[in-house]
């Protein structure tokens, strides 16, 4: 027997049942002490040996494994848990509660629900059901992007007019201020204004109406004063509306991260002076493999 880190040396069967005792000991002392200190139920994110299930078993422990840490870390802020770095009987400060803990069946899959009683928990799960994965797709989008708008809005509850008044009121204003500029650089402010015209002509094109038309009417309303007037695709052919009276509202954080994202990535196209793309060396190209040439005479 070599002396490496971990290598017990064993010289007879007494050994081996004494060491296999020793080991059964003290995971059943482990496993008595989370017990005693009140847990009904261990979650762990590593693999479970089949001597501490046993000892489970036997002091009525239920034992859940999960394989991702994103849904342990999760888990534990639902439950109020502290997640420990090793196997330790928890104090009453690290332990969570949890209502009801029990195995179910969603749809064809086994699930098990940690479920509190009280509607002001922390986390919830939204369970979508639907004949077909595409339309379970479109509902999931639809509900993270509800969440994700409520998320916004407790951040900012400003709003801004939307359907395409925003954009065509800060193309408006660039404009006027490119005009002011003297020198080659009004060109890039006025360019730049231009880029805001891409939200209300993909709104056009997505509605089978003229995107030049709808242009024209939304800056004149513009220019007029009403800044904000929007497309109402509700309306015949090219038509425009207050935003406002018609109740159509966007976040102001998502036009102000939406504005600074794009205008960072084009910033950082433009930096871009050199591509150096790896191309296979010249040369005639082998014959290939396997293929004999005959002629027709053959």
């Amino acid at each position: 027997m070599t002396s490496e880190k971990g290598t017990v040396l064993i010289n007879n069967a007494k050994e081996l049942m004494d060491f296999s005792k020793g080991e059964e000991e003290m995971m059943e002392a482990q496993v008595k002490a989370i017990k005693d200190a009140g847990a009904n139920l261990v979650v762990t994110g590593g693999k479970v040996a089949d001597i501490a299930l046993h000892y489970a078993n036997k002091y009525k422990l239920m034992v859940v494994r999960l394989n991702s840490k994103w849904d342990l870390r999760r888990l534990c802020k639902t439950v109020g848990a502290v997640a420990l770095p090793r196997m330790t009987a928890p104090t009453p400060d690290e332990m969570g509660h949890c209502d009801n803990v029990y195995l179910s069946e969603v749809g064809d899959t086994q699930v098990v629900i940690f479920k509190h009683e009280k509607e002001d928990g922390v986390i919830s799960t939204v369970v979508i059901r639907g004949s077909t994965d595409n339309l379970m797709d479109d509902i999931e989008r639809a509900i993270d992007d509800g969440v994700n708008s409520y998320k916004v809005l407790v951040r900012d509850k400003r709003l801004v007019p939307g359907a395409g008044a925003i954009e065509i009121e800060l193309a408006k204003r660039i404009t006027a201020y490119g005009e002011s500029c003297p020198g080659l650089e009004q060109y890039a402010i006025k360019k730049f204004a231009e880029a805001f015209e891409a939200v209300p002509l993909s709104l056009a094109e997505n509605s089978g109406v003229k995107g030049s038309e709808l242009l024209s009417k939304m800056y004149s309303a513009h220019h007029e004063g009403n800044k904000n007037i929007g497309f109402d695709i509700e309306g015949e052919g090219p038509a425009v509306k207050d935003m406002l009276e018609a109740g159509i509202l966007e976040p102001y954080l998502v036009k102000y991260w939406g504005v600074k994202l794009a205008t960072n990535a084009a910033i950082t196209v433009l930096r871009v002076d050199q591509i150096i793309m790896a191309k296979p060396a010249g040369g005639p190209k082998p014959p290939p493999q396997g293929k004999k040439d005959f002629d027709e005479d053959d």
